[in-house]
Formats: structure tokens, C-alpha cells, sequence
């Protein structure tokens, strides 16, 4: 529980995977519950990637909303925002266009937002706009297992050396990398200096051998 607010934050329950140092580690990361929305292209400049942030926003406080009315008062904190970031071959990822990724936006979840409660939330955020991406958002289960992450601090431009020393440390670790790049954010580049935001750098990752 955060003590001025009473809510529960989520985020100090899985503190290992939501406040990391700026040191790299691994993680193992469970099974969780994610609002997920899928597109393809430039983060940057896809209007797609700006539209599904602010769809999944809108139906993760709807949801917090309606889990208010059905639990009796249970409030918590709205998880930040995270993506998985990908091409058809990872190997090339880096060099990569941006405007050949695939990605997946998503918030993490409680087990109290269930599908029925996913329902009463979109077609509360249909009532304020309508969307698209609204009624493509989907809940889902997402095991990362073990992974090695650490903090990125500064513009999002400049995570190359931070990518870099995570991935030297898998290595050195015994690890191979596998899956999708995920970062979480969480700063809200609206508020935050450029040079003060925070990103949580993470990469799933298998025994080299």
C-alpha cells in the first residue's frame, strides 16, 4: 500500500522488476497480466503508436475504476507503460529501420481486472472517444522467465551505450539473448527533463549452452 494514498502500488510489491538499479542484473520475471495493443512501425512518427498508448491509458484507468466500484473500495496505482519491440530477425534489430518494427504496448494488469472488467472499461472509454484502438486492446498473460534488465537514465535517443552494457553482461553472465527488446518507462516525457527520464531496459535471455 502507498501510505499517503492508500492505494496498492504494484510496483513496490515486484520492486525487483520495477525499481532497479542502474547496475545490470537477472531477473526472473513471472507470469503476469498485461492490456496489450500490437502495430507496426516508427515509434516515432506511427500514428498508431501514439493512439495505442493513449487507448491503453484510458482503458487501464477505466478498469481501475471499475475494480473501485466491484471490490469494495480496492484501489491501486496504474502500472507504467511498457513495450516489446521487434523485427523477424533479431539478429538485426539494432541496425534495424525503425519503421520496420513490430511492437506491443502494454500496462500490467491485477488479477482483479478480469475480462468481463476489460469489457465495462472499453466501452467506458468509447463513451469519451472513440478510438480504434480501443476495441483492439486485449488482456493477456505474458511469462518473460529470466532476463537481464537495468536502468536507463536520459533521452530515450540515447539508450545505444546502456543496450550495449546490458548486452555485455548477458554474455559475461553465460546467457544467450532471446525474445523481444522491452523497455519500461517511467517517466512521463511530458513532465520530465530529457536528461532525468527513466527506462527500464530489458531483454529476455537462455543458458548460452
Amino acid at each position: 500500500m502507498t501510505a499517503a494514498t492508500g492505494k496498492i502500488d504494484y510496483k513496490r510489491r515486484l520492486r525487483a522488476l520495477y525499481a532497479p538499479a542502474r547496475d545490470p542484473v537477472i531477473v526472473n520475471v513471472p507470469e503476469l497480466a498485461f492490456l496489450m495493443i500490437d502495430g507496426h512501425g516508427d515509434p516515432n512518427t506511427a500514428p498508431a503508436f501514439s493512439e495505442g498508448i493513449e487507448a491503453l491509458y484510458m482503458l487501464a484507468y477505466a478498469a481501475r475504476f471499475a475494480v473501485k466500484r466491484e471490490a469494495g473500495g480496492v484501489d491501486y496505482v496504474v502500472m507504467p507503460l511498457e513495450g516489446l519491440f521487434w523485427v523477424s530477425d533479431m539478429s538485426t534489430f539494432a541496425n534495424a529501420e525503425r519503421s520496420a518494427w513490430d511492437w506491443t504496448l502494454m500496462i500490467m494488469q491485477p488479477e482483479t481486472v478480469t475480462p468481463e472488467i476489460l469489457e465495462e472499461a472499453r466501452s467506458a472509454a468509447n463513451r469519451k472517444r472513440s478510438l480504434e484502438a480501443i476495441g483492439r486492446a486485449r488482456l493477456e498473460r505474458f511469462a518473460e522467465g529470466a532476463a537481464g534488465q537495468m536502468l536507463h537514465v536520459g533521452p530515450y535517443a540515447d539508450e545505444g551505450p546502456t543496450i550495449e552494457r546490458l548486452h555485455d553482461f548477458i554474455a559475461e553472465q553465460g546467457y544467450a539473448l532471446t525474445g523481444k527488446h522491452h523497455e519500461i518507462y517511467l517517466s512521463d516525457p511530458r513532465r520530465a527533463a530529457p536528461e532525468k527520464m527513466k527506462t527500464i531496459v530489458r531483454n529476455p535471455v537462455s543458458r548460452a549452452d
